[in-house]
């Protein structure tokens, strides 16, 4: 019977892709509420397209952050809350089995 683990290398690679996943999804409802938002908003007030373009100036900034977090991932000297809390499972759990950082 074959081993049905995935190897480190694999695991690797597979966490990396779930990420990108993850944050790619999360920039895309970041963009979507965010717009969404300021056209529900324009319409209710009839300021329209004033809270459009807020939120979509709102959602490229927040969505540039995201995808600054995902270019950080894994780099100890420069990263963010995300990176920072995703980052640091692994080495908590490398160093609890002794191995090398």
């Amino acid at each position: 019977m074959a081993d049905d683990h995935p190897t480190p290398e694999r695991r690797a690679q597979l966490g990396s892709i779930g990420l990108a996943t993850g944050l790619g999804c999360s920039i895309v409802v970041t963009l979507i509420l965010t717009i969404g938002g300021g056209v529900l908003i324009d319409r209710w007030r009839g300021t329209e397209p004033i809270f459009t373009f807020v939120g979509l100036a709102l959602g490229l900034i927040v969505s540039g952050y995201e995808l600054w977090e995902l270019a950080n991932v894994g780099n100890p000297s420069r990263s963010g809350r995300l990176t920072r809390r995703l980052g640091g499972a692994p080495a908590r759990e490398r160093r609890s089995r002794g191995d090398e950082e």
